[in-house]
């Protein structure tokens, strides 16, 4: 299922090549995966979820 996603990096990850996060939106997830291992099981949270928590972190 997650090979037919959309993946994009994240806006946040360094330019370097480390530490890089990609995110790809499906109608009802957000899926997240580590871009150096894109063979490892993304991390699958609710769209509701992903808000809350983008919220929180962009006041830090």
């Amino acid at each position: 299922m997650t090979t037919e996603l959309h993946w994009f990096k994240s806006s946040y990850s360094g330019s370097g090549g480390d530490n890089c996060v990609e995110v790809a939106l499906d109608d009802k997830c957000v899926h997240v995966r580590d871009s150096k291992d894109t063979g490892l099981r993304p991390f699958t949270v609710t769209s509701d979820a992903w808000s809350a928590f983008t919220s929180y972190a962009s006041e830090f």
